[in-house]
């Protein structure tokens, strides 16, 4: 959608079907005329073209009246007018000059002159020009081979006409449930958080005060609301009060507090925006705060309710799929349409777009609708790519999955399923095989990961470059240590709480760092037979890369230093740097100079954060605290070391060990 402030700035548009409106609240009404601008742009190879009016023409002709308050402020209207699909908004800006202009003016020097349209659709009632003289007729006069006049009747839910004047009556009245059904969206309010008295921290009900951003928006009744809370992007449960506090204040000024379920964090002076749910009750004095608090005691469990229904209503996923991407066209060419069939229930799908060359975002709008892409600015990596990407993510699990995984029918429903008989479970993976040779399992996570005694990874079904055949001999559900980042479900909110992926590493081994700590919370990370996926492996560096190597051995230094305990890294440390030195030997030995160069790199990157991880893992350590569910998980740490139990005792496969 393209969109226009300035009437001087218009392209030429190709058979423009166009209607007119202030569209406050863009409601079920106004949604009838887009369907039909659309079809009718669609019939005739056109395009559609809504105008529309900034500041309200109300507000301009009467000045004075307050009286006058708007369901949406423009910028909101800009937004509901982007899931639309129709072609070209202008924002035509309204004044006095422009109120009085004649019917005859307005239809042939602003809407012939300025759009030259096929088609103009209008609603029943819709009036313009001085002293709005102008209707449907005044229109129709103009038709001719080149230009048809559409008019659309007035539409009624439950015998009630639509109009925005009759959804502003509902919302001044407490039937935002009827409001909504009328606008076929939550209504919005949008605040910023400021202090208030911080009474409801005292009886157990915090609230953040909001003051409204736009004064010409109308404020619902007063009582209390079930609403959804938007807080950066994120969606939380809430309950709303508005009113004047009679109970605790006898100054009468309105007031508008949140409270935010399951939240803690410090948002004062941020912005959120309030969808109103439903009406719950009336604002009413209590005789004291002992009442007061009863009372919203049990309106939080009424909303509570309200929500356990609404979401059920909603149709609301339990999962999003976020697949990072940069530059792997033919992967999502390949593979994004089986994610489709991934659970027989609803599963929000989302492509984070790390600012690709290859025209992969466009394929994915183009060929995958129902995929959100998220664009980011930039490559950010793996690690802080998703950080990014998941930021406005809210359904209960989160799936991690590569681009180059080739995912199997059905495959999260048994995953889901276990996470949510197992609160203590953090994160789950499948069992991962490859794409290239079926029958054998993936370097990146075969059937769960494990970490030595020296915070070397390795995983049952691959140690080093040992990669076993899958004969079922790891059909059984297991704790491990950490799960692929090819493919793990993870529950959004402990992936936030515990920090998400350290955008340090930008790639390669996030995954053992996040599982770490999700253990030194005391969470299980499990990997379970019940589903599997087939993995290409090395899609953006090969497992041979420098690069890959470089990052490798880089990131394994900075995990354990973050992680381990502290008297174990006195000796673990001074014997990795020796271990990796052996390594570069053997690489410089077998004549492969670039990996040698690029394991010095890593030790040198390593000093020269080693401070740095010191104060991230101080943040981390006070972090894991305040959400851990028990004393650490080391479940899946080997205590052997697989470096001497691989190269000099020949064990070659997991069972060995």
């Amino acid at each position: 959608m393209k969109i226009y402030h300035d009437l001087n700035s218009l392209p030429a548009i190709k058979n423009a079907v166009v209607t007119i409106g202030s569209f406050d609240g863009l409601h079920t009404g106004h949604r009838q005329i887009i369907d039909t601008l659309r079809e009718l742009a669609h019939d005739c190879d056109g395009e559609s073209v809504v105008i529309t009016f900034h500041p309200h023409p109300r507000q301009v002709i009467y000045p004075n009246d307050d009286t006058m308050k708007l369901l949406n402020t423009v910028e909101e209207k800009i937004m509901l007018f982007e899931d639309t699909g129709i072609d070209h908004l202008v924002v035509a800006p309204f004044s006095i000059e422009f109120s009085q202009i004649s019917s005859r003016e307005y239809i042939e020097n602003f809407l012939l002159k300025k759009f030259d349209p096929r088609y103009i659709v209008i609603g029943y009632d819709h009036k313009f020009g001085l002293n709005r003289q102008g209707d449907i007729n005044s229109l129709k006069a103009y038709e001719s081979d080149s230009l048809d006049i559409i008019e659309i009747e007035k539409q009624e839910i439950d015998d009630l006409t639509i109009s925005s004047t009759k959804i502003r009556e509902a919302i001044k009245s407490g039937y935002i449930d009827k409001a909504n059904i009328l606008l076929s969206h939550p209504y919005v309010l949008k605040g910023k958080v400021v202090h208030g008295k911080k009474l409801g921290h005292t009886i157990g009900f915090p609230t953040a005060n909001l003051e409204p951003l736009h004064p010409s928006k109308l404020i619902p009744a007063e009582g209390i609301y079930a609403v959804r809370i938007n807080v950066e992007q994120v969606f939380y449960d809430g309950m709303l009060y508005i009113g004047t506090k009679p109970t605790v204040d006898d100054e009468i000024k309105l007031v508008i507090e949140v409270n935010i379920f399951d939240f803690d964090q410090n948002i004062y002076g941020q912005e959120v925006c309030l969808h109103f749910i439903e009406y719950v009750r009336e604002d009413q004095k209590f005789d004291g705060l002992a009442q007061l608090t009863k009372a919203l005691q049990a309106d939080e469990r009424r909303v509570r309710d309200i929500f356990k229904s609404y979401h059920l209503d909603q149709n609301i996923s339990a999962c999003t799929i976020a697949i990072l991407n940069y530059n792997g066209l033919e992967y999502l060419e390949a593979y994004l349409s089986d994610v489709d069939f991934s659970t027989r229930d609803q599963v929000d799908v989302i492509v984070i777009d790390n600012a690709s060359t290859d025209g992969s975002a466009s394929y994915v709008k183009e060929w995958h609708p129902g995929v959100k892409v998220v664009s980011l600015s930039e490559n950010h990596g793996f690690a802080e790519g998703y950080n990014q990407g998941l930021k406005g993510i809210n359904t209960p699990y989160t799936v991690i999955l590569n681009s180059d995984v080739k995912v199997t029918e059905n495959w999260l429903d048994p995953l889901v399923n276990i996470l949510e008989t197992d609160n203590s479970i953090g994160c789950i993976q499948p069992k991962i095989r490859s794409i290239e040779q079926p029958d054998e399992f993936e370097y990146a996570g075969a059937a769960g990961g494990y970490l030595d005694n020296l915070g070397y990874p390795f995983c049952r079904g691959r140690l080093f470059d040992t990669v076993e055949k899958d004969t079922g001999q790891y059909d059984d559900q297991q704790e491990v240590f950490w799960a692929s980042g090819a493919a793990m479900v993870i529950r959004t909110k402990l992936f936030k709480k515990v920090g998400g992926f350290d955008k340090d590493f930008f790639a390669h081994m996030e995954e053992i760092d996040l599982c770490w700590r999700i253990k030194r919370a005391g969470y299980k990370v499990v990997y379970s037979p019940s589903a599997t996926v087939y993995h290409l492996g090395g899609g953006t560096l090969s497992y041979d890369s420098a690069n890959k190597i470089f990052l490798n051995f880089r990131n394994n230094l900075a995990l354990l230093t973050k992680n381990e305990n502290k008297r174990s890294l006195l000796w673990k440390i001074p014997a990795r740097l020796i271990l990796d030195g052996v390594a570069a030997l053997r690489f410089l030995v077998s004549g492969n100079v670039s990996s040698f160069t690029a394991v010095i790199r890593a030790h040198f990157a390593f000093y020269g954060r080693f401070f740095s991880l010191l104060e991230k893992r101080k943040k981390f350590n006070s972090q894991l605290k305040d959400l851990s569910i028990g004393k650490e998980n080391l479940s899946g740490r080997y205590s052997g070391n697989i470096i001497f139990k691989y190269f000099i005792g020949g064990k070659k496969k997991f069972s060995d060990l």
